[in-house]
């Protein structure tokens, strides 16, 4: 606008007869609209600290270890082991149970105590007596196993 009407004609490529109003381009343009940034180019140009970086990373792994041991089945060395032992014992136990069987079946009076045992209601007072017949001991050993006699009191009541 600081320009004199003669330096406008002059730079102006129109003909000198035509009589339309000069107006200057820069006006003509209008206002200029920002560009849009989409998510992933600020993250891009986002530069975090060192504080940031460790504490996500720090995150990361607590999250991960919570869903893994909570969702994802991991368990500690001390869980593995009292489940590698217990499986043991269940297994051995188990092995048992037909001795247990095979001695009560020797017993002479075997129908009249099966009887008495059908006859017991409570069914933790079950396997204490088939530890008092000796049912439960197994040859060569001085006293009666648990497990065993847990398990081949629920064969018995079965039969």
């Amino acid at each position: 606008m600081d320009q004199k009407p003669e330096q406008i004609m002059r730079d102006d490529p129109r003909s000198s007869n035509d009589n339309r109003e000069r107006i200057p381009v820069a006006t003509v343009r209008g206002p200029t609209v920002p560009k849009k940034v989409s998510f992933s180019e600020k993250l891009r140009e986002a530069r975090p600290s060192k504080k940031i970086v460790a504490a996500l990373m720090v995150a990361t792994a607590v999250l991960t270890m919570f869903v893994g041991f909570n969702y994802g089945g991991w368990v500690s060395g001390g869980t593995s082991q009292q489940r590698v032992t217990t499986g043991a014992e269940d297994a051995v136990a188990l092995r048992l149970v037909p001795i247990c069987v095979a001695q009560f079946n020797a017993d002479p009076q075997q129908a009249s105590k099966l009887v008495e045992l059908k006859a017991i209601t409570s069914s933790w007072e079950r396997p204490d007596y088939v530890k008092k017949q000796g049912w439960a001991t197994m040859p060569g050993e001085q006293t009666p196993d648990n497990d065993v006699a847990s398990a081949c009191t629920k064969l018995l009541m079965g039969s």
